[in-house]
């Protein structure tokens, strides 16, 4: 490809639902008919994800797994395969905070809107959680199968998929001669290069309490952050605020965690690991991140208290 003029680079963009979220794809180019086909070709790619992680479709390979939970096991693709291999490798660091199984979840216990005004009785909570068990996903390298043990066992992707979806567009876009660019997969983004000026690519923090505000900036190039909150979905029970995150250990929602945030190399791990640092709590979320190598945290407790991992820097 031959050397870009700087002068001329600009950032093209195009929005889009994807998965069931807003994904924006941003990349800089000097020729917005050479970008918006490259961005085509990444939406491409990430449609085809949906189409193998959805349970939205009878015939997609999640929904294969989960049928067949307690049957038989599921001969899938490779790369579902090995998707459910790192899901399970976040499961065990996480001491099954983060569990692919939570497809299993009785819902009828929560609806998050104004209405709900009581938490359910401790041991209809926990029957609700009793098939999430990552323990009973179990896989066959030799033969790339899957099964799950327990019937009524359901596996989703809801929490690690917009993220590998996110890194793989990324990937093909860095092939395709795209050397600096965004993948915003519902603020689960991973960047690579830099602005059309050379300076890094800028990542805003956004405000538990005012989702559109950003509290802080951090110069971000080449990496990728996830944020989770309960800014958006929650419940108010006795003065309380409940999260729209279960704990599937106990059925119950998260409490004491307004947001996390986690900044890392890939969009995959990012994702995932926001939502379990939500259930683990402060300290020992923290804990768990301070043991892995290039990935940062930042949390907002309820009461606005911030607390950042060891290796972070905030503007």
């Amino acid at each position: 490809m031959p050397l870009t003029d700087s002068s001329k680079l600009q950032v093209f963009k195009q929005a889009m639902k994807l998965m069931g979220n807003q994904f924006e794809i941003s990349v800089v180019a000097e020729d917005e008919a050479f970008a918006d086909e490259k961005i085509n070709d990444a939406v491409a790619e990430i449609k085809r994800i949906e189409q193998l992680l959805t349970t939205f479709r009878h015939d997609s390979q999640t929904n294969q797994i989960n049928e067949n939970a307690g049957i038989k096991p599921v001969k899938i693709d490779s790369e579902v395969f090995h998707l459910i291999q790192r899901s399970l490798r976040i499961s065990e660091i996480s001491q099954g905070a983060f569990d692919i199984t939570y497809g299993s979840l009785d819902k009828r216990f929560w609806n998050f809107d104004k209405d709900m005004d009581s938490l359910p009785d401790k041991e209809l909570a926990k029957q609700s959680v009793a098939l999430i068990n990552y323990k009973n996903v179990i896989l066959d390298a030799e033969g790339q199968t899957v099964f799950l043990k327990e019937k009524g066992m359901r596996i989703g992707f809801g929490g690690i998929g917009k993220g590998y979806a996110a890194d793989r567009a990324k990937r093909l876009l860095q092939e395709a001669g795209v050397a600096n660019g965004i993948v915003n997969a519902s603020g689960d983004l991973v960047t690579w290069g830099l602005q059309p000026n050379g300076q890094p690519w800028t990542v805003g923090i956004a405000d538990p309490e005012h989702k559109l505000k950003s509290f802080s900036y951090m110069n971000i190039s080449n990496m990728a952050i996830a944020t989770s909150g309960n800014y958006e979905k929650f419940a108010v029970i006795n003065g309380k605020k409940y999260s729209h995150t279960i704990d599937p250990h106990t059925g119950f929602p998260v409490a004491g965690i307004k947001s996390v945030s986690i900044i890392c190399p890939q969009a995959e791990l990012a994702d995932a690991l926001a939502t379990p640092v939500t259930v683990m709590g402060v300290e020992v979320g923290l804990n768990l991140i301070n043991q892995l190598n290039n990935v940062a945290c930042i949390i907002i407790d309820d009461d606005n208290k911030l607390y950042t991992s060891k290796n972070i820097n905030i503007n």
